[in-house]
């Protein structure tokens, strides 16, 4: 249920760090339209926050990449940080993540900066009430819809996306590992490629680079040879296909990918694993397993 009661009030960015959103479960079932979902790149940090706080699962929270959000509170709350871990203050007195923390009226939270991971999610008892667009509140950064990134001096209002008060007080923190494993379905244009480019992915580490963005994890290794040269004509991509174009230098798709694209897809992240390609850092190496291998603690698919 919705909830009701004391004023939500609101708050107000002071500072927004490299680049923060507005982010929900996006706008599933409009791919047909030209709209993809977008939404949260790391959707269980998202879902997390939202449980930590007692909102409904789709409630908006804010996402932050590389941290230095700082935001202020009018009306007394509660919030819960998860994603990347980043030190926190609320008020000039540090605070831990994983964890719903009451947030007096008038109080400034900091968020500093990862040292592990890329995004961080600040889910607000309420979730954060901006205008829909299509139903969603989240920013697709390349369709450019929905609210705009954030910025010093804007105000956020809050909202009534709650249900009853959060029965859990903590939440094991995210493990980020220092070379993660994406599992990986080969196709739908395998066929493609020349015969050792699947046995290529497989036996090599990509580096990702610092041009990654919530549209892709754009990656840097050994290139994926073509077998069929000709120009495919564009046809449908998922949020993580494993597109390869001509430099043959893989990008891996998160939730601001296009819908359709003219280049062929060797495989496709499997749902589970994109959080990890999300959180990947420039630098940072990652490795892809058939999808039927147990990676990182995880059983086989």
């Amino acid at each position: 249920m919705t909830g009701s009661g004391e004023p939500p009030g609101e708050i107000a960015i002071v500072a927004s760090g490299p680049f923060a959103t507005v982010q929900d479960l996006g706008r599933p079932g409009l791919a047909h339209l030209g709209i993809t979902r977008s939404g949260a790149v790391d959707r269980p940090s998202l879902l997390l926050a939202n449980r930590l706080v007692g909102n409904l699962a789709g409630a908006a929270a804010i996402e932050i990449t590389y941290g230095g959000l700082i935001v202020r509170f009018s009306h007394p709350g509660m919030i819960a940080i998860t994603g990347a871990p980043c030190p926190l203050t609320l008020s000039d007195r540090e605070i831990g993540m994983y964890a719903p923390v009451d947030v007096p009226a008038g109080a400034l939270l900091r968020i500093g900066a990862p040292a592990r991971g890329v995004r961080t999610y600040l889910g607000i008892r309420g979730g954060v009430d901006v205008p829909a667009v299509l139903d969603s509140r989240s920013r697709d950064t390349l369709a450019g819809i929905g609210p705009e990134p954030l910025v010093a001096g804007v105000r956020l209002p809050l909202g009534q996306e709650k249900s009853d008060p959060p029965t859990i007080d903590l939440a094991p923190l995210a493990r980020y590992v220092d070379e993660p494993e994406l599992r990986v379905l080969t196709g739908p244009r395998a066929d493609w490629f020349a015969p050792d480019a699947v046995s290529t992915l497989w036996a090599n580490a990509y580096e990702v680079t610092a041009d990654s963005d919530r549209v892709g994890v754009r990656l840097r290794g050994p290139a994926m040879r073509r077998h069929l040269t000709a120009e495919l004509p564009s046809e449908a991509v998922v949020a993580g296909g494993i597109q390869i174009p001509p430099s043959g230098q893989p990008v891996i798709f998160l939730a601001d990918h296009p819908v359709t694209g003219g280049y062929p897809v060797l495989g496709v992240v499997v749902a589970k694993d994109l959080p990890l390609a999300a959180q990947c850092r420039p630098g940072q190496r990652l490795r892809f397993r058939p999808a039927r291998q147990a990676v990182n603690g995880l059983p086989a698919r």
